[in-house]
């Protein structure tokens, strides 16, 4: 090895040294002498403004009860979408259903040839297209899994406010009430 070689390994190896000693040592301001499991606990609770809707406003320190099960909406009745693209929500219970590697229940009654019989939408053509938008036989991988997009429809109340204004609302004009003049 040269000698501007080592003196740079031996630079570097006590530089390291000296960084590891100091990271080593325990800050002045932690409290060592306290005992395992004994953690700050703040005693402030949550005020009605808290962005935390799943607590309820509930201390941290306590554990807020929980919200009844929502039941499924199990009308059949399509749901207006709120904005373009949205995913259809599902309109019925699909408790037991199998979606998985092997099989997938939806499509027994939402595929193209067994829609008509059961009366049920059919999937999307999108869903049987690859990412080249290749046409496929069978649904598309991407899309196999239906509940990754589609949610089932319940009662549940929503857990925040919602001021959500689609697209459609904004840009359609609102009509100005005519003044008697």
């Amino acid at each position: 090895m040269k000698p501007v070689q080592i003196l740079n390994f031996a630079a570097v190896l006590v530089f390291g040294v000296l960084v590891g000693h100091h990271c080593s040592r325990a800050p002045a301001h932690k409290f060592i002498d306290a005992p395992v499991g004994s953690v700050a606990v703040p005693t402030t609770t949550q005020t009605s403004h808290s962005i935390d809707a799943l607590r309820r406003g509930a201390a941290l320190t306590t554990e807020p009860e929980s919200l009844p099960l929502a039941r499924v909406e199990n009308a059949d009745i399509r749901r207006a979408r709120n904005y373009p693209m949205q995913p259809p929500t599902i309109p019925h219970a699909i408790d037991g259903y199998q979606v998985d590697q092997h099989a997938n229940r939806c499509m027994l009654c939402h595929g193209q040839t067994n829609s008509a019989q059961f009366q049920a939408p059919p999937v999307s053509v999108t869903h049987y297209m690859d990412r080249d938008s290749q046409v496929l036989a069978e649904i598309s991988p991407r899309r196999y899994f239906c509940v990754q997009c589609h949610v089932v429809q319940t009662d549940a109340a929503p857990l925040v406010a919602n001021t959500y204004t689609g697209a459609d609302d904004i840009l359609t004009p609102t009509p100005t009430p005519a003044t008697g003049e």
